[in-house]
């Protein structure tokens, strides 16, 4: 907002000063996030022949598919193309996703890119999302109606996004956790509390009362021997893991014992049941999923915040392999789906496009090396130049305005004339 003639507002002492530099750095950081979320998304290609994209960035249309109708998701270049003024929310990513724009959810109206798509892509995946609700308590973003400050993260797994304060775990620092597990699908994925405990970053305020399972063996075996009262019984349940521990050794396996349901069975005289499920123990061996449920799992009603690379540390063993698939979380395993993946995608392919559509560099690829050579100079001086007027403006606090930007090029110019009058030339 503009200023009134003669009421210009004096700087006070303790105002933050700006300088251009840190103008211009912020204006690049926001272009580089913009460009990370579009992940080299085409502005001017329809998403819908490329069938269900790994990920992209995803607009859904509330003027075309408002609260109350099917939800929709549409791509980039039909958010500028064919919903041009039209209310849209923004979804960030969402992967698997094919663009429903034009399809049946959309009445009458055809996609200007594409004119006749399937009636509906019944692989994609929707939620509240898409009308433009988020988290557990089902608000928009931003909220008019909330003044709390705080911060909307997205869950991994379900691609919702979440309130910090509604995720019922103290949110760790940014450069602690790369990405997040809502508890709602740490429910429906309980596997991932064998991992949290030893991967996942947690903070010690968490863990207080969080029901951590001791797996000591020696400790759990006295405190059962000690409520039995008996000799015999401790001597059974010591057995037992004897006999656990020498299957391992069979398979050359580091050393392992029955699982604490088994001891309890051969302290209360039941000795065969350890025996019937020896065999299934040593299978397991070599599933790190079991190995982490033995040293221990954590079980709370509260997301998960995981460090970079956590995915590499899941078991890709057979049976694994089928939990994951049954569970339609396969997406886990791919070293592409993380979002940090898909943002360094979006980065590189900006920064190559740049060199492509960089009028300098086009120049130059286009003349001799004399003139390669001038036009460097005549840029770095230029660039000098324009840097060192700028710095009068700031040392002084004064704004910078298109006078004065056309004064110093007028500036320029002349100086330019003044070299070229000036030269000699000489012929040999």
């Amino acid at each position: 907002m503009a200023a009134n003639e003669g009421n210009h507002k004096r700087p006070l002492e303790d105002d933050p000063i700006v300088s251009l530099a840190d103008v211009l750095e912020e204006d690049e950081e926001l272009e580089n996030e913009a460009c990370a979320v579009l992940g080299g998304s085409d502005s001017d290609r329809c998403s819908y022949s490329d069938g269900y994209v790994k990920r992209q960035a995803l607009y859904a249309c509330n003027t075309c598919t408002p609260k109350g109708g099917q939800p929709a998701g549409i791509c980039l270049a039909c958010s500028y193309k064919c919903h041009e003024g039209h209310e849209l929310f923004e979804l960030y990513t969402k992967r698997n996703f094919r663009c429903d724009c034009g399809n049946s959810k959309f009445n009458n109206m055809q996609c200007k890119f594409f004119s006749e798509k399937d009636k509906a892509n019944e692989d994609n995946k929707y939620n509240d999302n898409f009308f433009g609700l988020y988290c557990v308590c089902k608000r928009p973003y931003p909220d008019p109606e909330d003044k709390t400050p705080d911060e909307m993260i997205q869950c991994v797994v379900c691609e919702d996004w979440f309130h910090g304060r509604h995720l019922g775990a103290t949110l760790p620092d940014n450069e602690e956790y790369q990405e997040m597990v809502c508890r709602s699908c740490m429910k429906r994925c309980s596997f991932l509390w064998a991992y949290a405990v030893h991967v996942a970053v947690i903070k010690a305020s968490d863990v207080g009362n969080s029901g951590l399972l001791s797996k000591v063996e020696d400790d759990i075996v006295g405190v059962y021997a000690k409520q039995e009262n008996g000799d015999s019984h401790n001597q059974k349940t010591m057995a037992c893991a004897t006999k656990c521990d020498e299957t391992a050794a069979k398979h050359n396996k580091p050393s392992t014992s029955c699982k604490i349901e088994e001891k309890l069975e051969a302290a209360n005289g039941d000795e065969a049941s350890c025996s019937v499920k020896e065999d299934a123990d040593a299978e397991n061996i070599g599933c790190k999923l079991q190995q982490g449920k033995k040293k221990g799992e954590l079980q709370r009603d509260c997301a998960t915040y995981w460090p970079l690379n956590w995915r590499n540390q899941l078991c890709t063993c057979q049976s694994c392999m089928n939990l994951y698939k049954d569970l339609k979380i396969s997406f886990l395993l791919d070293e592409f789906d993380t979002v940090l993946a898909y943002e360094n995608k979006g980065k590189t392919v900006e920064e190559t496009d740049r060199e492509k559509c960089d009028p300098l560099m086009t120049a130059l690829s286009n003349m001799n090396r004399i003139q390669q050579v001038e036009l460097i100079y005549e840029y770095n001086d230029l660039k000098s130049e324009l840097k060192d007027y700028l710095k009068r403006f700031a040392d002084e606090g004064k704004v910078v305005t298109s006078e004065d930007i056309q004064h110093f090029f007028e500036e320029l110019q002349s100086k330019k004339r003044r070299r070229v009058d000036g030269m000699q030339y000489f012929c040999s």
